[in-house]
């Protein structure tokens, strides 16, 4: 099956369906434009052109606008991280983590060190109302499912529960701002270092 990228106007970052529909290629669009602009810097506009949707079509598959189509972009990419999450942690935590690590390795170096993560872009403006915005309560989930996954995988592997909880929220956090680091620095050292070190902390929390 032919795993095609989403593709913007300043080049290729996230992954989407195979043949996606109009809607999903301006989601993917979109959590591409936020994982290099960030939210408050981009318009729905910007976010249209990059995946080269015309401007009434994303309205129409977004009538609330920007947050909408924010939410859906954090969404899409918690859904497509979660399940490369669940297929490498079957061979267990490292597997898992290592795949972790390496999918954002990919972003960042396909990318030229210009993207990064939108769930952690969304997470770190500040809100444009007093109330919380659907795209930030969206971002919380998607951590929540991330650390999920790596805490289950820790505990079927043999790691105490409360132990597994608070290493799986150590390797999502260390991962983002990782991440991070790496755009600033143009560099993938960070994430090699971060892998070493996870690695024997997940090795010595499940005993192999």
């Amino acid at each position: 099956m032919t795993v095609v990228i989403a593709r913007g106007s300043e080049g290729t970052a996230y992954v989407s369906k195979p043949s996606p529909t109009a809607r999903e290629r301006i989601v993917a669009g979109a959590a591409d434009m936020i994982s290099r602009r960030g939210l408050n810097a981009t318009s729905i506009r910007e976010m249209a052109k990059h995946a080269r949707a015309p401007l009434g079509s994303t309205y129409h598959y977004f009538p609330d606008g920007k947050q909408q189509l924010a939410t859906e972009a954090v969404r899409h990419t918690g859904a497509w991280v979660a399940r490369s999450l669940r297929k490498e942690l079957a061979a267990g935590p490292v597997a898992g983590l290592l795949a972790f690590l390496d999918l954002w390795r990919g972003i960042v170096v396909d990318t030229d060190f210009r993207a990064g993560c939108p769930v952690l872009a969304v997470s770190i403006e500040e809100p444009p109302t007093d109330e919380t915005p659907a795209a930030l309560l969206a971002a919380a989930e998607v951590f929540e499912e991330w650390e999920g996954l790596l805490a289950a995988s820790l505990r079927e592997h043999g790691a105490a529960p409360e132990q597994a909880a608070q290493l799986a929220t150590l390797v999502v956090a260390a991962v983002e701002g990782t991440v991070a680091m790496c755009r600033a620095k143009r560099s993938t050292e960070p994430l090699d270092r971060t892998a070493e070190q996870l690695r024997g902390l997940i090795v010595g929390a499940i005993g192999d």
